[in-house]
């Protein structure tokens, strides 16, 4: 061989090298890169694996800094953003988060219903998801989830290591809950009596025939659970520190992670003002109702889960008619498939109030199940774009549509022929609002826990809120380890309140009428994304 083709060669082979990676290759080696360490099959955060993983993270992002975004097409700009933020997001877990450090629900993994939005809510070890198995078990099946439930003693061993130095006193104080349940739930799932819930409904977790041999991984895994639940509340009262994130980095992770518009002090006032205009709402409804009796659902329980299917039925039907949903099977399917069923008085939280009178306005909340039909059957073509994105940065957009749609249903005609049922979405936004609030408090170190539950249910009308109640503290403490999830609702709502505004506006300057069903459908068409990129998508034509 002569030394010129050589030197070309050469030359050849070092400019290739120097080809920076297309922004597909840079999600797909960073999506890996979000994957813990696995030793011996337990997910590895000790200290050592952190660090590891924080020089993932900073060789992702070299990669993604040197990208051009000039030379970007718009759609591709987008998902740069996004990319952008979830790299973010991991840097706001390991530098102010630390859940694996501070939290002990994040060592919470066995769940046995499917989340209403697109992923699990709040930071979590990587989870036993028993509803995505069919039941009964095939051969496969049953040796991956023996396997997956056998890690569980040995992490929650690490678990005890890893928190060792965590002050945050209300993550200790309210952690041992998450474990009483997951206990609970593995004793059913022994019994064969547990219940899952998915998109596609609700059914048994059958362990017959090779599920017998699962047992005693679920005994091993049940008896690790209710141990480390013992633990949790005896180091609770040693743990004496303070456990938000404090105003600065929420507002460092509002901007970066989730997109959003507001910091703390601007979603204090905007929360303030959903919670007085839902209290002036239903207040003056109630008045226009005066003459009207009252709401009631049946209180024999087979009526009762009969019209509360038609119910769902009929809001389904109310979103094809209004064009806001295409007529799809899946799309009737999904929220029939989760309807609410009969609870006695005196087993009824907040939404239990309200569906005891109507659940439509929570069938209207449930838009989430649409979603979730939407990415199961019509995936967006986008890769980047077609999962969940990481550390819940669809908060906002998931919650706050679903919150917008109990009050663009009412405004669009559901109570038309239920005027008291007007009330309750009045209700159910003041409940939001509250919640809301509180949990913003709680970020900003001004409230503890218990606090931000008698201020959540004072704020909640009819008394339907009872701060001692396992909802509130749920939701309290879900919003305390998901820095930003309890303002969502409403942060998120406000945001699609200024979308819809916008093309009201260029409807109007367009001498044409206002498109419901266009507007949903341009809402839908990027993906469920940070809202704040919507408009920049519609933009870029995405719609």
């Amino acid at each position: 061989m002569s030394l010129l083709p050589l030197a070309l060669l050469l030359t050849t082979t070092v400019a290739a090298a120097q080809v920076p990676p297309t922004l597909d290759a840079i999600a797909t080696e960073w999506r890996a890169a979000l994957a813990p360490v696995v030793v011996d099959g337990v997910p590895d955060y000790s200290a050592a694996a952190v660090a590891r993983w924080s020089r993932r993270l900073a060789a992702t992002r070299a990669k993604l800094m040197a990208v051009d975004r000039a030379r970007l097409a718009p759609a591709a700009a987008i998902d740069a953003a996004l990319l952008d933020a979830e790299m973010s997001g991991l840097d706001f877990q390991l530098r102010v988060v630390r859940p694996w450090a501070r939290d002990p629900g994040f060592y919470a993994t066995v769940w046995a219903e499917q989340s209403d939005v697109p992923a699990h809510e709040g930071p979590n070890a990587p989870v036993v998801d028993l509803w995505r198995f069919d039941y009964p078990l095939s051969t496969s099946d049953a040796a991956r989830l023996r396997g997956q439930l056998a890690a569980v003693p040995a992490l929650l061993d690490a678990a005890r290591v890893n928190l060792a130095d965590s002050q945050a006193h209300d993550l200790f104080a309210y952690g041992a809950r998450a474990f009483h349940d997951q206990a609970e739930l593995l004793a059913q799932l022994e019994a064969g009596t547990l219940d899952l819930r998915s998109l596609a409904g609700h059914r048994r977790a059958d362990l017959s025939g090779e599920g017998q041999r699962l047992l005693p991984a679920i005994r091993a895994a049940r008896i690790a659970t209710e141990q480390f639940a013992k633990w949790v509340e005896a180091e609770a009262p040693r743990r004496t520190g303070v456990s938000g994130v404090g105003r600065a980095d929420y507002d460092w992770a509002a901007r970066n992670v989730y997109l959003s518009p507001y910091d703390w002090a601007a979603q204090e006032v905007l929360l303030k003002r959903e919670l007085s205009r839902a209290w002036a709402g239903l207040a003056l409804e109630e008045v226009r109702n005066r003459a009207l009796p009252p709401l009631a659902m049946p209180e024999d329980a087979a009526a009762f889960d009969r019209l509360s299917r038609q119910k769902a039925e009929r809001f389904t039907q109310f979103l094809i008619d209004r064009g806001m949903v295409a007529d799809r099977p899946w799309y009737r399917a999904a929220i029939p498939a989760q309807s609410a069923q009969y609870r006695a008085p005196a087993e009824r939280d907040f939404f239990g109030h309200v569906v005891a009178q109507d659940p439509l306005p929570l069938y209207s909340h449930f838009y989430h199940w649409i979603e979730l039909a939407r990415m199961a059957h019509e995936p967006h073509p986008d890769p980047i774009r077609q999962g969940p994105l990481p550390f819940n940065i669809w908060q906002d957009r998931s919650e706050g549509v679903a919150t917008a749609m109990e009050e663009l249903a009412m405004q669009a005609g559901l109570y038309d022929d239920l005027p008291r049922g007007r009330e309750l979405v009045w209700i159910m936004l003041a409940n939001r609002a509250a919640r809301g609030l509180a949990s913003l408090y709680v970020q900003d170190n001004r409230m503890t826990l218990a606090e931000a539950g008698r201020f959540h249910a004072r704020w909640t009308p009819r008394g339907w809120s009872d701060p001692d109640n396992r909802l509130v503290g749920f939701e309290q403490l879900l919003y305390l380890r998901q820095p930003g999830y309890g303002a969502s609702y409403i942060v998120g709502k406000i945001q699609l309140d200024d979308l819809l505004a916008r093309e009201a506006e260029r409807a109007s300057r367009a001498g044409k009428p206002f498109d419901a069903a266009a507007a949903i459908a341009t809402l839908a068409a990027p993906g469920i994304m940070p809202l704040s990129l919507v408009e920049r998508a519609r933009e870029a034509g995405e719609h």
